[in-house]
């Protein structure tokens, strides 16, 4: 190039000697050294959690969160840095938390945490604080110390729970998982991992949703839906205000009915509508109680009785739990109804087998309809008729 010089000694030096945030002559800037050396203590931190090593977790910072996670089983724990800013000593990172729970889980978990250091001696950091990120959901050693009761196909996690009663989770558990691989089959990780806040707030804190959104809803599960075959890690998160007012069959049904959605997660997804997939839980769930329509459906009871027989099936905004009680109550029960009159007309093994066909599309237009030609052999026009039939002749 015309003009080209070369650069004197002093110039070169002097380069050498502008703020590390500036350059990167001679080595990593500051702001890369200082994500390295969070990343670091963000690892040990996570080897101490796997190791259950707390004098290790304790030389990392803050160490009572340790006794909050201290008795969860991980399989795996790590935290990837997704974002620094520091100001003097202090620090606040971004990060992704990935876990697994040992035996139940085969995808991680994967939740968003924001944490503040303090810079220490010789280049460290120290955790001060890990909590959830803006808008991410809180896991539930967030809420204080969790306990854990194992059973044979459950695993109970609980926050502010006695002992009895989490034992009593996991025996519905175990209850639940046989009566659903009857029903659906065996063709599923059949283990549940049950969690059992303080509150209903600590429940929807574990669903970031408000708390009036499930006030009366007893249980909800969370999961990937989708066809991955996996149900890589669902949970079923219990509401305690709303389940400690069932008696003993209510809860059992409960529980069977999650249960279920952990069991047909990987053949649920946009196809299905919500009458099916609830409808089908409700229906596995009082499979073998002996009860009856009329005992069961009380609210389409009352409808079907002032001659509010239901047109169509319920679409998927009738199952929204912030809206009405009462048509919510009537979505539950037009769905099991309708499960209920394929397996008692059609047959069991063809309820199922519709279930799979419907979730065997990708979209919702035509999935419903090609299932019940290909499975069942009528129409939606037919299966419609049919059904409000049956609810007159069942509850009328």
């Amino acid at each position: 190039m015309a003009g080209r010089r070369r650069v004197s000694g002093s110039v070169a030096v002097a380069l050498c000697l502008l703020p590390a945030s500036l350059t990167a002559c001679g080595g990593r800037s500051a702001a890369d050294t200082a994500r390295a050396q969070v990343q670091d203590v963000l690892d040990r931190r996570a080897r101490a959690v796997l190791h259950h090593d707390e004098r290790a977790y304790a030389a990392t910072g803050d160490r009572a969160s340790y006794a909050d996670l201290r008795a969860v089983p991980f399989a795996d724990w790590s935290y990837r840095l997704t974002g620094l800013r520091r100001r003097g000593g202090t620090a606040t990172a971004d990060a992704e938390l990935r876990y697994r729970v040992t035996g139940y889980d085969r995808a991680p978990v994967v939740a968003g945490r924001t944490l503040t250091l303090s810079a220490g001696p010789g280049g460290t950091w120290q955790v001060d604080s890990d909590r959830p990120a803006t808008k991410a959901v809180q896991q539930l050693w967030d809420q204080g110390a969790v306990s854990v009761v194992r059973g044979r196909r459950g695993l109970v996690l609980g926050v502010g729970q006695s002992g009895r009663a989490l034992h009593g989770y996991a025996d519905l558990a175990d209850r639940a998982v046989p009566a659903v691989s009857d029903a659906w089959g065996t063709g599923w990780s059949r283990r549940v991992v049950v969690l059992v806040p303080r509150s209903l707030e600590g429940m929807a804190g574990l669903l970031g949703s408000p708390a009036s959104g499930y006030r009366g809803i007893a249980a909800v599960t969370t999961g990937e839906a989708g066809g991955s075959g996996r149900t890589p890690a669902d949970r079923i998160i219990v509401n305690p205000d709303a389940y400690g007012m069932l008696g003993p069959l209510g809860r059992q049904v409960v529980l069977t009915h999650e249960t279920t959605h952990v069991a047909t997660r990987a053949r649920t997804n946009p196809a299905t509508p919500l009458w099916l997939s609830e409808g089908y839980a409700d229906w596995v769930g009082y499979r073998g109680t002996g009860r009856t329509p009329v005992q069961a459906a009380p609210e389409l009871r009352q409808a079907v009785a002032e001659g509010r027989v239901p047109t169509a099936l319920p679409a998927d905004r009738a199952f929204g739990f912030a809206g009405n009680a009462t048509r919510l109550a009537e979505a539950y029960e037009s769905g099991w109804m309708a499960c209920r009159m394929i397996a008692g007309q059609w047959g069991e093994d063809r309820l199922r087998a519709f279930y799979q066909a419907v979730g065997g599309h990708h979209r919702r237009p035509g999935a419903v309809e090609d299932a019940l030609h290909r499975v069942l052999g009528t129409t939606l026009a037919d299966f419609t008729a049919r059904w409000r039939a049956y609810l007159r002749e069942r509850l009328g």
